[in-house]
C-alpha cells in the first residue's frame, strides 16, 4: 500500500495534485470564518495531500511533507493553539472562545473576533492535518513509538 511508485507520471501527476489540494485546503482554513469550511475541512484537505504522496512516493519519499515523528507534536501544537486563543479570552474577562474579550489592548472588538477566530481555525487546521498523517503512518505501521 504504501510501496513507491516506479511510474514517473504517476509521481508527477500525484506531486502536482497535491500541491493544488493544499493550496485549497489552506484557502478553505484561511477563509473559514468569511464562507462555509474551516479548519477541521480545510485540515482534511491538507492532510489528503500529504496521503497522496505518502501512497504514491512512499513513506521515506514523503517524509519531507510532513515527517512522521513531528505528526503527534505538531498535533498537540494545534490544539494548545486552540486552547490558549480560548483560555486568553477568558482570562480577559469574556467567556472561553469569546473573542471579544482577547486581552490585546487598543483593538476593536469587531477585529478581534476577526483574528481570534482565524487563530483558532489555524490552530484547528494543524491539528486535524497532523493527526490524520499520524493515524495513518500508524495504520500501515510506520509511526513513531519511541
Amino acid at each position: 500500500m504504501t510501496n513507491p511508485s516506479q511510474s514517473p507520471i504517476v509521481i508527477v501527476v500525484s506531486r502536482s495534485l497535491a500541491r493544488v489540494i493544499q493550496l485549497f485546503g489552506i484557502y478553505v482554513i484561511i477563509h473559514g470564518h468569511y464562507s462555509p469550511g474551516g479548519g477541521f475541512q480545510g485540515g482534511a484537505l491538507l492532510a489528503a495531500g500529504i496521503l497522496l504522496l505518502r501512497m504514491t512516493e512512499g513513506m521515506e519519499g514523503s517524509q519531507v511533507e510532513l515527517p512522521t515523528a513531528l505528526a503527534m507534536p505538531t498535533a498537540a501544537l494545534g490544539a494548545l493553539l486552540f486552547a490558549v486563543t480560548g483560555m486568553a479570552a477568558w482570562i480577559g474577562g469574556g467567556n472561553f472562545l469569546e473573542y471579544a474579550g482577547l486581552p490585546i489592548p487598543g483593538v476593536e472588538a469587531v477585529w478581534l473576533r476577526h483574528y481570534g477566530i482565524l487563530v483558532v481555525e489555524v490552530g484547528i487546521g494543524l491539528a486535524v492535518t497532523t493527526a490524520l498523517v499520524s493515524i495513518f503512518d500508524d495504520l500501515v505501521g510506520k509511526g513513531d513509538h519511541g
